[in-house]
């Protein structure tokens, strides 16, 4: 009887090992799936809009110190691709809140 309990056991957990599995896979490939699907850019555009604006951060900060400072076009569009076909929520992990997230938006729009 324990032989058979014991295999029992086993093959309950494998069983359940795969279909947790299953489901982080299936729910990772989901978020890239929506992404695309709602026309918004691909992972690599929304990681390479994030790479750039993590090198004029620098930029961005003097920007919100003193309200004249220009921010370029190329800047402007990172900003554009992370807030507008990404998730917004991107511009948190380069350290800026959703309020400047907004403000930074509506001057890429406004001036590009």
């Amino acid at each position: 009887m324990s032989l058979i309990d014991g295999k029992l056991v086993l093959m309950v957990l494998i069983s359940a090992l795969m279909a947790n599995t299953t489901t982080v896979i299936a729910s990772r490939d989901l978020a890239t799936t929506e992404l695309l699907e709602d026309g918004g850019a691909g992972m690599v555009e929304c990681w390479d809009a994030l790479y750039e604006l993590r090198s004029c951060t620098n930029e961005i900060i003097l920007f919100f110190m003193d309200v004249e400072m220009y921010l370029g076009i190329e800047w402007c569009g990172a900003i554009r691709i992370i807030t507008r076909e990404c998730w917004p929520s991107m511009l948190t992990s380069v350290g800026f809140t959703a309020e400047e997230g907004d403000v930074l938006r509506g001057y890429c729009d406004a001036s590009h």
